[in-house]
């Protein structure tokens, strides 16, 4: 680690991300273009100016703001240099040294979109689409945003998205519709999304990221992955530890952790509680009184906070996190000090909406995937879905709207964060089980009761936390697209080593075709 920098806390304002406006909008949707560049920012007052990667040569990208069902065409383009500034591990499966070093694609999180426009890992390219990978096959992706939801968009890139991530790559991808803006809740600047990260610096302000996880060990390769990977700074939109100036009223924040790896619990210094109304895949059916909550990297809160009674006061939003750092328990700091403009006439609703809960009784099928830790040749930490690499064959192929079970059985040490492309899950229990148990034997032993979701996770969720130690149930309908996508650890260290496994959704077979077909040409089957 290099030498710690002493930035004070709170001397920064609060970036309010900007809005990208499209290109051009006609009957067939909304057009636009991105480009990712390298330039330098200043992250706080006392450090000097930033190398990073951005969308449209900023920190973080500009938010995308559209309406559900309104379709999305965004060109993205790579104008970034062709070497990078962060340390390749090229031992990794897709950072080999025949690939360029520099490449990306882009990869609307929770978003339902085909699988040509779903930011595969192996569908890169680099500066002026000069090289692309073997799954690539548009320059122009299309985004249907078929739900409203708090989405967001970041790089994914085989091999290297920790460190594409971690130089700048991500921004919110937000998607409206009409029944929410009936709801009368904060608006306009009265709604603020949070993108929260954490980094670490060089004395000269430049990024720090680890080359090694042991320099003292002279098997490893150089430079070598460090999984995971917690930094020592929490930036919110851009910023180190800022401040955001507020009345006294209510704020709807959209608050995001999409740090590398990083567990954050969000709680207010101030004892007053946040009023959750949404979580990663879009609204709740009712508020949840929170005194905190607990986002794993790239799940989403969608919080009301009051400061109708707190006026002159300063209101610290804490991260209390369990082993959390003296210097990553603040998050950022309120200051409840601009007169009200006008009547706070926006409520917070009893009731938000109807949710169409999956019931056991729907699922054809209960998977039992694993999720475990191994060491690698150099000794090194391996975390892998089921015991499974990238390249190996793949196992989950399923037709298009089934339901099924998928159980986790977490017998490593990591709480992941579980994500899977384009399928809303929605989480049914977590049960102990003893470990040791397991890993000899293979069957579960379960040591405690079955716990529910807790109350802010009853909804569709696109992340889900799988705790070590413990079988984490989740039921999903698949689709409602066909094709190759991905589900992974979002821990970013673990998933662009290993972390990650394709799944196919197939389209529904035709069962009466294929029955002729069978008594036509029986050879076919034998």
């Amino acid at each position: 680690m290099p030498e710690k920098i002493k930035l004070q806390k709170f001397l920064d304002k609060l970036p309010i991300l900007e809005t990208i406006p499209p290109v051009k909008r006609d009957k067939k949707g909304s057009y636009y273009e991105v480009t990712m560049r390298e330039f330098t920012q200043k992250l706080h007052r006392d450090l000097k100016p930033t190398r990073l990667w951005g969308y449209n040569g900023m920190y973080p990208g500009p938010t995308f703001d559209v309406m559900k069902n309104e379709t999305t065409y965004v060109k993205w383009i790579n104008d970034l240099p062709t070497k990078h500034f962060l340390p390749i591990d090229t031992t990794i499966h897709g950072a080999d040294r025949n690939l360029p070093e520099v490449r990306t694609v882009v990869h609307v999180h929770g978003g339902k979109q085909p699988a040509h426009s779903d930011g595969y890992p192996e569908a890169w390219f680099t500066r002026n689409f000069e090289q692309t990978g073997p799954l690539f096959e548009r320059e122009v992706y299309e985004y249907p945003n078929l739900e409203a939801a708090p989405l967001w968009y970041h790089d994914h890139s085989m091999g290297i998205t920790r460190l594409n991530m971690y130089a700048g790559l991500a921004g919110f991808y937000i998607i409206r519709d009409k029944y929410e803006q009936s709801l009368n809740l904060p608006r306009g600047v009265y709604e603020i999304p949070l993108l929260v990260q954490d980094r670490s610096f060089n004395p000269d302000g430049s990024l720090y990221y680890p080359s090694t996880p042991d320099k003292k060990n002279p098997r490893l390769p150089f430079p070598s992955i460090v999984t995971p990977f917690d930094a020592d700074t929490i930036l919110v939109n851009g910023k180190v530890w800022p401040y955001l100036e507020v009345e006294p009223r209510k704020y709807r924040f959209r608050i995001l952790n999409s740090s590398n790896s990083r567990a954050i619990t969000f709680k207010l210094d101030s004892g007053q509680p946040l009023f959750q109304i949404g979580t990663d895949r879009g609204l709740l059916e009712r508020p949840v009184k929170m005194n905190e909550i607990l986002l794993l990297t790239t799940e989403r809160a969608d919080v009301i906070v009051d400061f109708s009674r707190s006026f002159g006061k300063s209101i610290v939003l804490k991260n209390v996190f369990k082993g959390a750092s003296p210097e990553t328990t603040d998050v950022m700091q309120f200051r409840v000090t601009v007169p009200l403009k006008g009547k706070d006439t926006s409520s917070l609703p009893e009731y938000l909406t109807k949710i169409d809960f999956l019931s056991r009784k729907q699922a054809s099928k209960t998977r039992d995937l694993t999720l475990v830790r191994v060491a690698d040749e150099y000794g090194r930490s391996l975390n892998l879905l089921d015991g499974k690499m990238w390249i190996d064959r793949i196992s989950e192929k399923i037709e298009l709207g089934t339901v099924e079970i998928w159980r986790l059985i977490n017998v490593s040490a990591d709480d992941h964060p579980i994500h899977l492309h384009i399928v809303d899950m929605q989480i049914l229990e977590r049960q102990p089980f003893n470990v040791a148990h397991f890993q000899t034997t293979g069957k579960l032993k379960f040591t405690g009761p079955k716990d529910p979701p807790e109350p802010n996770e009853r909804g569709f969720k696109d992340t889900i936390r799988a705790p070590a130690g413990q079988v984490t149930s989740f039921i999903a309908s698949f689709g409602p697209l066909t094709g190759r996508f991905v589900w992974h650890c979002h821990m970013l260290e673990h998933e662009d080593y290993e972390m990650m496994r394709p799944f196919e959704i197939l389209k529904k077979k035709n069962k009466l075709k294929d029955i002729i077909t069978r008594i036509i040409y029986p050879s076919r089957f034998q």
